[in-house]
């Protein structure tokens, strides 16, 4: 079978949700779907986190500190491209948090022209080596309520966010397949709708808009595995000690093939009631270290997620430790689609928006 490497590029001014973007795309494409994700993170913070490199603090020029950026992202994209060729896995996503021409946003186009030049491109030839762009826009555009939420070390201005959105826009204005996701609603619908456009991109169904969630007898999961090819994957997920009333943090660790995946995702409360997630990716070192702070009230939930298609529905089935009878399903469909689950499915009532049966719930009751 013949390898498929898609190529995206996150971008978009300060604040704009990248980072749960990548968590979200981490959760949805798994080894065990055939995909492997690798993720490129951004160059010029890595340079000033990292190395001590940064514009006129050590005496360097915004221009100077491009050729930095470029050389080191180009190091960093080759590496990736053949690691994207050498992993067994017969798709992978190459995500780009930014890439090239974002450095174009912090320079004249006369200057960025000088600058790429220098390593052999153009302008044109370096945005042709990523497939699409997705430019998410800050939320200091429309949703300045939560330009700081999840980053307490933020110390743009909501002007300068709007600034630096417009000029990064500006710079990949040109890529043909350039997609743009605004803040016209709440933040888990802008991640969303990044989504479809990913599942767009490389050519798979897209995720659907229409969620209930079931209380089902414990089915046969064998039979689901034969009969509709479900795929089962591990996954725990503990809470943490709320240090602010209005902040509910939790970590999660993913089996994903051979390996694991960690995630540390904030729920915070609005004024209005609504919820605002972040989320990021860490490292099994943070993960460990975020379980020092577990709330020892709350029990860590296990579970056994199985997930499937069937005629343009998903359904996800959740099987905990501590329930041999029951467990949990979520149905996915369009909206204008009827949700039909499999003749192997006895549903006893639907739990939709039930807090019994949230997760936060299950681990303090560790029952269904």
């Amino acid at each position: 079978m013949e390898k498929k490497i898609v190529k995206i590029v996150l971008t978009g001014g300060p604040a704009a949700g990248k980072t749960t973007l990548i968590s979200r795309i981490l959760k949805e494409f798994k080894q065990d779907d055939g995909w492997r994700v690798i993720t490129i993170p951004e160059t010029a913070t890595d340079l000033i986190s990292g190395f001590g490199i940064k514009p006129f603090g050590n005496c360097l020029s915004m221009l100077e500190f491009q050729d930095y950026v470029v050389a080191d992202q180009l190091h960093k994209e080759k590496l990736a491209l053949q690691a994207a060729e050498a992993v067994p896995e017969p798709n992978v996503l190459v995500v780009y948090d930014r890439a090239l021409l974002d450095d174009k946003a912090y320079i004249t186009d006369e200057e960025f022209e000088q600058v790429i030049r220098r390593f052999g491109l153009t302008t044109q030839t370096a945005m042709a080596k990523y497939d699409a762009v997705i430019h998410l826009v800050t939320c200091a555009k429309g949703a300045e309520f939560a330009y700081n939420l999840g980053n307490n070390a933020r110390t743009e201005s909501l002007d300068h966010a709007v600034e630096m959105d417009d000029r990064t826009l500006r710079a990949w204005s040109t890529h043909p397949n350039l997609k743009i996701v605004d803040n016209a609603v709440d933040f888990e619908q802008k991640i969303q709708r990044a989504m479809r456009e990913i599942f767009r991109i490389v050519g798979r169904p897209e995720p659907m808009d229409k969620k209930h969630k079931y209380l089902i007898t414990m089915p046969d999961m064998n039979q689901l595995v034969v009969n509709y090819g479900a795929v089962p994957f591990e996954l725990t997920q503990d809470y943490l000690v709320m240090t602010n009333p209005n902040i509910e943090r939790r970590v999660r660790k993913q089996k994903n093939g051979s390996d694991y995946l960690y995630f540390y995702t904030e729920k915070h409360r609005m004024e209005d009631g609504a919820m605002w997630d972040t989320e990021r990716p860490i490292s099994y070192k943070e993960y460990k270290k975020y379980l020092l702070e577990a709330d020892l009230e709350l029990q860590p939930v296990h579970k056994v997620k199985y997930r499937f298609n069937l005629v343009r529905q998903r359904f996800e089935i959740d099987v905990y430790p501590f329930s041999r009878e029951k467990a949990v399903m979520f149905a996915y469909a369009s909206d204008d689609g009827e949700i039909v689950p499999p003749p192997e499915i006895e549903i006893l009532r639907e739990v939709t928006g039930d807090p019994e049966y949230k997760n936060k719930t299950l681990a303090k009751r560790q029952s269904l």
